[in-house]
């Protein structure tokens, strides 16, 4: 990940690294220091490399022209959990920059862009570019819309098609509202039919918390909806109410399964990866089996499996952790994020047994899913 990006002499100096302790150090995109991985990753590191300044015009005939050299030397010290990076910039025993970043710097960079490749005219690149074109035009939305409550009506009804692309639009929605706030630029939301919606951003994350935050308010948005559909349907009585909060909770439920790239496959991947130990991974296991015990305790054997599934799926890539470029999760970001995974399970949980006790057989059913 892009730890540093200063000015150098006029250049850009970049500092990367990662969780595995190497870093390389890239000035005017050129590689002028690294360090190799290593068992502590944090503390001081400095960087040392020169260059060499033009010689000036001799004055004089018989004069010679010598070659100046300049040198450079980068201190960091680095703190991982909670991330704070000091750095000192010296030119010849100078300093000529100091400052410090956290984790909400590292939030807002754009990271370098390695320059492409300007791509030859073919049949293959015109028609990747009609389809960047199409998938760009607001057209396209309105199409994807139009087939997925044609589908949804042929499955079920017309009333049911339109009550579930609402659930879909308010979940989606609450991923963009994540993405806005953290400043990022957003597409718009796409309806695909059989497999719900899809919130598009062309900017990409550069920490776990903007993944925990980004995958977990769209659960969180459909919670809301069932809980004001609750609401409706105790004001009301009608049963329309009461069918969209027991359904659309069931829906938000399966999103928050951990099984990528469900939203709940993003959250808890980042909350272990995070966890920067053995003690973490053994956490992660427990916390795995005490979900397992507790889904087939209270008879849940459908949400119990798929639980175990995904949990064992993040569990098998947990070593390759410290391959990843976004900045992990604090403690305090570890239990706030698995606190607020939690109470939304439980809450969309509760939603779906509430209803499941009223005697209709309809608004039992998404019980009967989990159960089955």
């Amino acid at each position: 990940m892009e730890l540093l990006k200063i000015d150098c002499l006029g250049k850009t100096l970049r500092l990367e690294g990662s969780l595995a302790g190497w870093q390389r150090l890239f000035w005017d995109n050129n590689l002028v220091s690294q360090k190799s991985a290593a068992a502590d990753n944090h503390g001081l590191r400095v960087h040392v490399f020169e260059l060499t300044q033009q010689p000036q015009a001799a004055t004089e005939p018989q004069a010679q022209t010598t070659e100046d050299t300049i040198q450079i030397r980068l201190e960091t010290d680095l703190i991982w959990q909670p991330f704070k990076l000091d750095y000192r910039l010296l030119q010849d025993d100078e300093v000529i920059a100091q400052g410090s970043r956290t984790s909400q710097d590292i939030e807002r960079q754009t990271p370098e862009q390695a320059p492409e490749a300007k791509p030859r005219l073919s049949l293959v690149g015109l028609a990747s570019l009609g389809f960047k074109l199409l998938k760009s035009a607001k057209v396209i939305k309105v199409v994807l819309a139009g087939a997925s409550i044609t589908a949804y009506s042929w499955l079920f009804s017309f009333q049911f098609a339109i009550a579930l692309i609402a659930c879909l639009m308010f979940h989606e929605y609450g991923h963009i509202r994540a993405m806005q706030y953290f400043g990022m630029k957003t597409k718009g939301i796409y309806l695909i039919p059989f497999m719900g919606g899809l919130a598009l951003s062309d900017e990409k994350i550069n920490t776990r918390w903007q993944d925990v935050v980004i995958s977990i308010m769209g659960p969180s948005f459909g919670l809301l909806l069932s809980l004001a559909s609750l609401v409706a349907y105790q004001v009301t009585g009608n049963s329309f109410f009461a069918g969209l909060a027991t359904f659309n909770a069931l829906l938000n439920l399966f999103n928050l399964l951990p099984i990528l790239p469900l939203d709940g496959g993003h959250i808890l991947k980042s909350i272990s990866f995070s966890m920067n130990s053995i003690t973490g991974l053994v956490a992660c296991i427990l916390g795995a089996a005490i979900g397992v015990y507790l889904s087939y305790s209270l008879g849940l054997a459908l949400l119990g499996f798929l639980l175990l599934i995904g949990s064992l799926e993040i569990v098998f890539e947990w070593r390759h952790r410290h391959q990843s470029h976004l900045l992990p999760l604090d403690r305090y970001g570890q239990l706030f994020s698995g606190a607020w995974y939690l109470l939304t399970v439980a809450a969309l949980i509760g939603i779906i047994w509430y209803f499941a006790t009223q005697g209709d057989a309809i608004l039992a059913l998404p019980l009967q899913i989990l159960q089955s």
